[in-house]
């Protein structure tokens, strides 16, 4: 085949295999919440609890600022000759990621009893 075909026809078919899993969850979906509210279901089942995506928003927050930190530490370290260049990154973005979580869960966990102690 021609190079520049495959070239156009894989990101043609990432595309649509994408828009194809999208399109059949939102369909799927919409069905199951039709058939629930013919047979008599309240609708507002489907509404979300908001509290919940918050702490999802704070974990990935300090998850990604820890990354950044682990990679300016390694470059440092790796610009001062005290680490090879692979260890260097591959360590310090575990070590700042996990501590970064282990952070989060923490204060998630003291947010939560303040917010017991107010109720």
């Amino acid at each position: 085949m021609d190079p520049l075909l495959v070239g156009l026809l894989v990101p043609l078919g990432a595309f649509a295999m994408v828009f194809g899993i999208v399109y059949t969850g939102i369909t799927a979906r919409n069905k199951e919440r039709m058939a629930l509210i013919e047979r008599g279901a309240d609708p507002s089942l489907f509404e979300s609890v908001k509290k919940g995506n918050s702490n999802h928003v704070i974990k990935w927050g300090v998850f990604l600022l820890g990354v950044g930190l682990g990679i300016v530490v390694a470059a440092i370290l790796v610009k001062n000759d005290v680490m090879n260049e692979d260890s260097a990154y591959f360590a310090m973005i575990f070590i700042f990621g996990g501590l970064a979580l282990v952070g989060s869960h923490y204060f998630l966990r003291r947010q939560e009893k303040e917010d017991e102690v107010k109720i």
